[in-house]
């Protein structure tokens, strides 16, 4: 028996395809996944693409494989349009069970198997999930960048964009972060405007608003550089980051469990990442702290499940170490 893990992101999607023992026979890259993001045509080509590459070389083709799972934002086991994707995929010969899944469980599920246990996403959004009997049972965050994902990329980018535009605007402190910001939007005006205002500041704002908000993501990894660098105002910007994301977390806690993180901002050895750990030592005491890079083994492993197979710590590890690094 095969089967195929998917995980469909914004910006990439994997596919693994595995036997019924985890292991791991074939692996495909392809584009956006997802079609909230990104629209049908692309999320079908990115999709297609990665499972067509998971197949190659392997001599299986979709009749063979008994069952998928896709893993994406805003799809779940309770509902949500296939035929955008089945139909397709049933023309390529695919006869088996294609099912949905969170992107929020299948990164847990990259992690960790125990009955109980936390799933912490921190990139350009920012959430976290309990995880009870291999579903969830208790949500926080993943609100946007209007009304929350707070500590994310876009929360932190927001920080040092707003520290340099106080400290132009002569209310802020000094900051290393106020020449990095100029440096990346190209605002490098001197003097001052017509109307008296620092010309860096205008051209920093115009930059800043041909933006969309969510992009504003991109400058965090400036504040962890200015950091290293023992900025105070950059320092503040992550703790204060760390903290709202250990906050998150308290939302869904109960029991103690394992915690799995995942995206840009926990996978980076700094403060929230620190403050998460620290978090999980006082509050649970000695339980692991797994990083993971995607959802494709976690949706692999509830592939597996689906499928029947009663997967353990083992399965686990065996389909992680079959998916490239």
């Amino acid at each position: 028996m095969l089967v195929m893990g998917v995980d469909a992101g914004g910006t990439s999607t994997r596919a693994v395809l595995a036997t019924a023992e985890g292991e791991c026979i074939g692996y495909g890259r392809g584009g956006s996944g997802n079609p909230t993001s990104s629209g049908i045509p692309t999320a079908l080509a990115g999709v297609r693409g990665a499972i067509s590459g998971a197949l190659d070389g392997t001599g299986a083709t979709l009749a063979d494989v008994a069952g998928i799972v896709i893993a994406m934002a805003g799809h779940d086991a309770r509902g949500g349009a296939s035929d955008w994707i089945l139909d397709p995929l049933a023309q390529d010969g695919f006869a088996g069970t294609l099912t949905f899944e969170s992107d929020l469980l299948a990164m847990y599920s990259s992690g960790a198997v125990a009955p109980v246990g936390y799933g912490v996403v921190c990139g350009t959004g920012a959430s976290a999930v309990r995880v009870e009997g291999g579903r969830i049972v208790a949500t926080a965050d993943g609100l946007g960048w209007l009304l929350g994902d707070r500590g994310s990329g876009f929360w932190i980018g927001r920080g040092a964009a707003a520290a340099a535009v106080d400290e132009l605007e002569g209310i802020g402190p000094s900051t290393v972060l106020t020449s990095l910001v100029l440096r990346a939007t190209g605002a490098v005006g001197e003097g001052r405007s017509a109307e008296g205002r620092p010309a860096a500041l205008e051209q920093l704002v115009r930059a800043l608003y041909t933006r969309r908000p969510v992009q504003l993501a991109e400058f965090a990894p400036l504040v962890f550089d200015a950091a290293d660098a023992q900025d105070p105002v950059a320092v503040r910007i992550l703790t204060d980051a760390g903290e709202q994301l250990v906050r998150t977390l308290e939302l869904v806690s109960a029991r103690p469990g394992p915690v799995v993180a995942g995206g840009s901002i926990v996978s980076r050895d700094g403060v929230p990442q620190r403050l998460l750990r620290d978090h999980l030592a006082n509050a649970f005491g000695d339980q692991p702290f797994v990083l993971v890079d995607s959802g494709a083994a976690g949706a692999t492993m509830l592939a597996l499940r689906h499928a029947g197979v009663a997967v353990d710590e083992g399965t686990l590890a065996r389909v992680r170490t079959g998916i490239p690094v």
